[in-house]
């Protein structure tokens, strides 16, 4: 029976006061039909009296209970329906179907979800998270970790990757991400990495590591935690986190360098702020500048995003770092120092002095070495030039290759004299810069002065304008007054301190 049926009998009713009879043999419907209809407005539906019982009613407390103790098991460790459905037949004696299971299975599993309270997203809030994505760095494919922080209010975010999640990772993000948001987000929430929470004591105790401590003190934020598995409540950066890597770093993106991978992230950053904020009228970079003045100042200062660890110089003069070397200079072997691990590079300090700099190594039982490090040993083991595992690969200029040569070839005693002559040349470069040492060579072979002294006075003459350097033909060298040193008598010497007269 339609709705027009009912509005037509139930005017003719009221309005026209017609009677059952009336209705009836103007309308053609049973009397019944028409007394049901003045009871309703609208057409009720069918309404079965009893609930009708299925086969799986008496089973259904021992689903609600497998799944009640679910809960307190790991995800992967859960029933499924099809589990659920295989207990019941072989330990329960359930003959029914698996599709009713399913089916109250799933009903039963939507409603016992958890039910969240819609938050206010208030200006100079943050959320901080890391994501992994595959890249494609200088050829190599690489695990990608990504640094996200977002403002809750206006939705804006910043992103940088890097080859590591450890603190130093953490630090170097908040410092960029500060720098990028001109300004600190006064609230910050964060996940409970071991990175930054040494351990839990209840729903919001923490005991923080020293490092985060020391962020944390430097920029002056206020932190809150997570309770432990529950990453909605920082719905905001989790959701973004995918948003970046969807959006950003799919299909695999390739890049010379990580610096080439984060500048291609910060553009990326910039050009979002141009898009509508979600459910809003303002654009992102609007209400980013909306939530600015909320913001703490930058410190004067950066923070030194890194991790200190003390360790001490091998023999081999190298120090070790998460399964690598590497080198500093000799003089320091067997002596105490800091090494300050940053996400790209590594510095080695003694003292108040950095004695050391390196690309970070992330390969297992990698060396870092630098030639110059080791130049000053080879004036006691001059044997080592050509066997020494820091000189191999050293590419210097063909110039130099040329000028040993000539060097081992002017001198005698099978070439050694000039071996060690050029050990000395190889020393400038403790003073003076390659290419001024390779453009004092080229000029020594190019004047013929096949020596170190000719060396080391055009590298002097090249920086010092007071010096300058000739070369001198032989007709010139030729007219040059000779100089005669004679020998010494010591007899003379002896005579001279006793008081004689010589």
């Amino acid at each position: 029976m339609q709705l027009k049926d009912y509005d037509r009998v139930r005017r003719l009713n009221k309005l026209d006061e017609c009677s059952i009879r009336e209705i009836h043999r103007q309308t053609g419907l049973h009397r019944n039909t028409i007394r049901k209809m003045l009871k309703f407005p609208a057409p009720p539906g069918y309404r079965r009296k009893e609930p009708c019982r299925s086969k799986l009613d008496p089973f259904k407390p021992v689903i609600d209970q497998i799944l009640l103790d679910d809960k307190r098991r790991r995800r992967k460790e859960r029933h499924t329906a099809k589990r659920i459905f295989i207990r019941l037949r072989d330990e329960y004696d359930y003959k029914g179907k698996y599709t009713i299971v399913k089916d109250y299975v799933r009903k039963k599993k939507m409603r016992m979800k958890e039910v969240f309270f819609p938050l206010t997203q208030r200006p100079g809030s943050s959320q901080t998270d890391f994501g992994e994505a595959e890249v494609v760095i200088a050829g190599k494919v690489v695990k990608g970790h990504f640094f996200v922080m977002a403002l809750s209010y206006s939705d804006d975010l910043f992103v940088k990757g890097y080859p590591t999640e450890a603190f130093e990772a953490v630090a170097d993000g908040h410092k960029s991400a500060y720098e990028y948001f001109e300004g600190v987000p006064p609230d910050n929430r964060l996940d409970n990495a071991k990175t930054m929470v040494k351990s839990t004591h209840g729903e919001k105790g923490r005991e923080l590591t020293d490092n985060f401590i020391a962020l944390r003190s430097h920029y002056i934020f206020r932190s809150e935690f997570c309770n432990v598995r529950r990453p909605n409540e920082k719905g905001i950066v989790e959701r973004l986190v995918g948003y970046a890597r969807r959006n950003y770093l799919v299909p695999r993106q390739s890049f010379p360098s990580w610096d080439e991978l984060n500048a291609y992230l910060l553009a990326e950053c910039n050009k979002r702020r141009a898009e509508c904020a979600a459910r809003k009228k303002q654009t992102i970079g609007e209400l980013f500048e909306e939530e600015r003045g909320t913001f703490l100042p930058l410190p004067e200062v950066p923070f030194e995003a890194c991790r200190y660890v003390d360790t001490r110089v091998s023999s081999l003069s190298l120090v070790r770092f998460k399964n690598n070397d590497y080198s500093v200079p000799v003089e320091y072997a067997y002596r105490d120092v800091t090494l300050k691990a940053f996400p790209f590079h590594v510095e080695v300090c003694h003292k108040d002095a950095i004695i050391a700099v390196h690309d970070r190594s992330f390969e297992t039982d990698d060396i870092k070495f630098n030639p110059l490090h080791y130049v000053p040993l080879l004036k006691k083991k001059p044997g080592a030039l050509d066997g020494a595992r820091p000189f191999e690969g050293w590419e210097l200029a063909e110039c130099f290759d040329t000028f040993r040569r000539l060097l081992e070839g002017r001198c005698d005693s099978g070439g050694k004299k000039g071996k060690r002559e050029y050990i000395m040349i190889l020393q400038l470069l403790l003073r003076y810069s390659i290419a001024e040492v390779r453009r004092a060579i080229e000029k020594a072979i190019e004047c013929g002065a096949i020596s170190y002294e000719s060396v080391n006075m055009l590298v002097m003459a090249a920086r010092e304008p007071a010096i300058k350097a000739y070369p001198l033909s032989k007709d010139k060298l030729a007219v040059l007054p000779s100089v005669r040193v004679e020998k010494q008598n010591l007899a003379d010497y002896t005579q001279l301190v006793t008081g004689g007269a010589l």
